[in-house]
């Protein structure tokens, strides 16, 4: 039996759904192949760290914050002294990003977003240092902890919430009528105390206000301004009359002879009070004879005696003085 040359419909749509699917696949490897870098040239660097929190293998490894490359294995290292190499990661990086990765650049450990997947960041090198070769290793920059900063983040939270417990208790507190402010917002005699002592200090002010008051005469009137005003004139003058070189203030401000006379007079006390406490005349031994001072207070008072003996009989002693002829 002749075969037909002809292509039925049937046949048509099975080869399109073929073609259609063909190219989508050839556009899905086309895509991934940018997304990922399934056929670019890599080559490898090592990177040693201490932890890789959220870092897995086929992670993504970026420069600059562009895709370049994925993580190729994560290995652990044997346990020794030195904690800061733990872990032995290597890096697959394309060949195109060799110029920029050098020996200056450092990686870090970023996340995508605030809660998204670890990735690996370098930063590019300078023309100063020299690309690093395959195998080379690539130092670690410090890297911010997520997880620290997630910590501190509660402990500021749970600051809060203490915080809005005692603003609770203080509001309280206040509703309750207790301290100064509760008995502000809820005792109504406190309240009508102190709307009365706020009527009186009103009064207070509008009396103090009357212009024929003391103060309000002190505020208003301009005569108290020109006496005021008057007396610092004269005050003026007198101070300029004072200190005028002719004048008794003056001359006493400024002539030395008044300060010379005023040492001499000075001089001549202390010597004086040097002869009588030091001399051996009368006023020195008053001063320090115990003898002569017992001698005189003794006479005195034996002068008292007599004068109190003559007060009382003065015949007794004018007795025989007088004589009549």
């Amino acid at each position: 039996m002749k075969r037909s040359t002809f292509i039925t419909w049937d046949q048509l749509k099975v080869g399109l759904v073929i073609v259609i699917a063909l190219a989508i696949g050839a556009l899905a490897i086309y895509k991934l192949d940018e997304a990922v870098s399934l056929f670019t040239k890599r080559y490898t660097l090592v990177a040693f760290m201490q932890t890789a929190n959220g870092l897995r293998k086929g992670g993504l490894v970026q420069v600059a914050g562009q895709l370049a490359g994925t993580i190729k294995d994560i290995q652990f290292l044997p346990v020794d002294n030195d904690t800061t190499r733990n872990l032995r990661v290597l890096i697959e990086i394309d060949e195109e990003m060799k110029q920029q990765v050098r020996a200056d650049s450092r990686a870090q450990l970023r996340t995508q977003g605030l809660l998204g997947d670890k990735v690996l960041d370098i930063s590019p090198g300078t023309l100063a240092q020299q690309e690093l070769e395959p195998g080379d290793t690539i130092r670690m920059g410090e890297s911010l902890d997520y997880e620290r900063v997630i910590a501190q983040a509660s402990a500021a939270v749970g600051d809060m919430v203490q915080l809005t417990k005692d603003l609770r208790a203080i509001t309280g507190g206040i509703v309750n009528g207790e301290g100064t402010m509760g008995q502000l917002v809820t005792n109504r005699a406190l309240y009508d105390e102190l709307t009365g002592t706020l009527a009186r200090s009103n009064q207070l002010l509008t009396r103090l206000q009357n212009p024929r008051g003391t103060v309000g005469r002190l505020l208003d009137d301009p005569e108290f301004y020109n006496n005021l005003t008057r007396l610092t004139g004269q005050m003026d003058s007198l101070v300029t009359s004072m200190n005028s070189p002719s004048g008794t203030m003056g001359r006493m401000l400024r002539d030395t002879v008044l300060y010379g006379n005023l040492l001499g007079i000075t001089s001549g006390a202390d010597s004086l009070v040097r002869a009588l406490s030091q001399g051996d005349g009368f006023a020195a031994r008053m001063l320090r004879d115990q003898e002569m001072y017992d001698k005189i207070n003794k006479a005195l008072t034996d002068l008292t005696a007599i004068l109190e003996d003559v007060r009382r009989d003065p015949r007794k002693y004018t007795k025989g003085m007088i004589k009549v002829f």
